[in-house]
């Protein structure tokens, strides 16, 4: 058991010292879990940390996943087989430039709900999801005599609210299922006064000055533990930015200070993995910023788990203090398959003419209509001839404004123009809008943060009413080609790619716009190459096989070449 007194953190009766990284099992195909934990044991290192997102082991309501990617256990299991211990942050928030912050996107369709607050309606929705989760865990606690030393009760909750009945009614919930080792809470040094409790270890979230952050520890709670929970010894990238990287000697040099005075550390990011799928998160200060596919974080290990030069450092430092292993991890193979023509096509609107619209009085958010996550068309007719000023503002994020089957317009949630003038030719004219959700707010005052149309368009001063709605989740990338007559973008492409020998790959998208790659059905993420900095898309190897794979890709506003290559090469800006 892990436990407390005064600055020291003892196991099993001893003095311990928590060396840590953060892997999050769910940014990592499963196949590749026991190579990332293993090169996390070569570093010297003696505990994994991992967040537990609830949206992807509740995807919809009473609907719960524990499978692939999202079986929990069996990553505890593979670390406990390798001689690691363990740290869950099952928190229902976990940031992480995550989807939503981790929260299930049908959380909001519930009216008036508080998140991350003592609301009954949201503590409700909470409990009943722990009623599954916490019982997996506890037959790893240590307690148990497993390899969970610790759970976190909440994540940065400083930074957003003081609700301190909420978090002690989520640390009864931990208790009350036989949660009894040490449980703690993270946040920044200036947040710990409302993130904290009395009944939990506080621990702190920096990425430099560690001098002063455990001063400002020792101000708030004297003679607790120090612990970085998270060392941030990188950054993520959203689109239009640039590629985040951090000296190695820097964080180095951080490092010892903490280390060499006895610190607990775990490093944010060990290994930072990918935002598979629609799962990458978006923040909001004074732009919406989502942000991209890859999560390389500029961590220790690449996104596709090669060591890097802050590896080597780390470990350098490493042993100066404490015997490290000698083996060293070597890079993984990587393969060029070369280009894969993208023949087979369709636009998606031939796709929408085979699905089943839901009708609404008024245009409701994809949350209202049970979709979470991909694109929704909007559809209504606009009885009214000439040119009509549209207030853009309830579309979420981006989006196409079709006018009589041709397209007038893209807008963005960035755009600093809100009203925007459409020229309507007709006295009856067919009014369609494609937008995609491009990734909920994860952090922050605008975390509720709806898809899609919010409320109703207000064109040429009036509402329009009777609307049309196709929700496209894209869940499932198996469906027919159909040989359409429709020009228009987004539209599918299919290929086949052969491979001899399954290996770790990148996709070039040279030519190609903005939308997603699915293999074999497995979405790989969303490419934007004209805003960058990401212009490839990782692969792993296991979502390949010998022999023939297919290849989809949406593209949703133009290309200049039906073909993508295969290459062993990243470039992510």
């Amino acid at each position: 058991m892990l436990t407390t007194k005064g600055k020291q953190f003892y196991l099993n009766g001893e003095p311990f010292q928590i060396l840590s990284g953060s892997i999050h099992y769910f940014r990592v195909v499963p196949e590749y879990w026991e190579d990332r934990l293993l090169k996390l044991k070569q570093l010297g290192l003696n505990t994994v940390e991992t967040y537990i997102p609830w949206n992807v082991h509740e995807p919809k309501k009473g609907q719960y996943c524990f499978e692939g990617m999202a079986d929990l256990e069996g990553f505890i299991k593979k670390a406990e087989e390798l001689g690691l211990y363990v740290i869950l942050r099952p928190a229902p928030y976990i940031c992480a430039e995550w989807e939503f912050g981790g929260f299930p996107g049908w959380l909001l369709k519930e009216p008036g709900m508080v998140l991350r607050s003592s609301d009954p309606v949201f503590f409700d929705h909470l409990t009943s999801y722990f009623d599954v989760l916490l019982p997996k865990m506890v037959p790893h606690l240590s307690s148990n005599g497993g390899p969970v030393i610790a759970v976190q009760v909440e994540n940065e909750y400083g930074a957003y609210g003081n609700d301190l009945e909420y978090l002690n009614a989520s640390a009864e919930l931990f208790k009350n299922a036989g949660i009894d080792v040490l449980l703690f809470t993270s946040d920044g040094p200036e947040f710990i006064q409302h993130g904290s409790m009395q009944d939990a270890v506080t621990t702190l979230n920096f990425g430099s000055r560690s001098g002063e952050a455990f001063a400002a520890l020792e101000t708030f709670r004297p003679n607790s533990p120090e612990m970085c929970a998270e060392f941030w010894i990188g950054w993520f990238d959203h689109w239009g930015g640039e590629h985040h990287t951090r000296e190695a000697a820097d964080v180095a040099a951080e490092y010892e200070k903490m280390i060499s005075q006895g610190a607990s550390v775990n490093f944010y990011m060990f290994h930072g993995g990918t935002n598979f799928g629609f799962m990458n998160g978006a923040n909001h200060y004074e732009f919406y910023s989502p942000t991209i596919t890859s999560y390389d974080y500029d961590a220790l290990l690449t996104e596709w788990g090669d060591p890097g030069e802050k590896y080597f450092a780390v470990k350098n430092v490493l042993s100066k203090y404490r015997e490290v292993p000698e083996e060293n991890p070597a890079p993984s193979v990587k393969k060029s398959y070369g280009q894969v023509s993208m023949n087979a096509q369709m636009s998606v609107f031939d796709y929408i003419s085979t699905l089943k619209p839901q009708n609404v009085i008024a245009p409701k958010p994809m949350e209202e209509l049970d979709q979470n996550y991909g694109y929704i068309l909007y559809k209504t007719v606009i009885t009214k001839q000439g040119d009509l000023e549209m207030d853009t503002t309830p579309i979420r994020d981006r989006a196409f404004i079709y006018i009589n089957g041709k397209l007038e317009r893209t807008i963005y949630r960035n755009d600093p123009e809100k009203t925007i003038t459409l020229s309507f030719p007709n006295e009856e004219n067919i009014l369609e809008v494609f937008v995609e959700n491009m990734g909920r707010v994860n952090y922050g005052k605008h975390l509720k943060d709806k898809k899609g149309i919010t409320e109703n368009l207000w064109i040429g001063n009036q509402y329009w009413f009777h609307w049309e709605v196709y929700p496209i989740e894209m869940d499932d990338a198996d469906f027919a080609f159909i040989e359409g007559k429709d020009k228009r973008y987004p539209r599918f492409y299919k290929g086949e790619l052969t491979a001899d020998a399954p290996a770790d790959t990148f996709i070039d998208l040279e030519g190609w716009t903005k939308g997603n790659v699915w293999v074999n059905g497995f979405n790989l993420g969303r490419y934007w190459v004209t805003e960058g900095p990401q212009q490839r898309l990782y692969v792993p190897g296991p979502l390949l096989k010998e022999g023939k794979n297919d290849i989809l890709v949406m593209e949703l506003e133009g290309n200049e070449t039906c073909s993508i290559t295969f290459t062993d090469e990243p470039k992510l800006g």
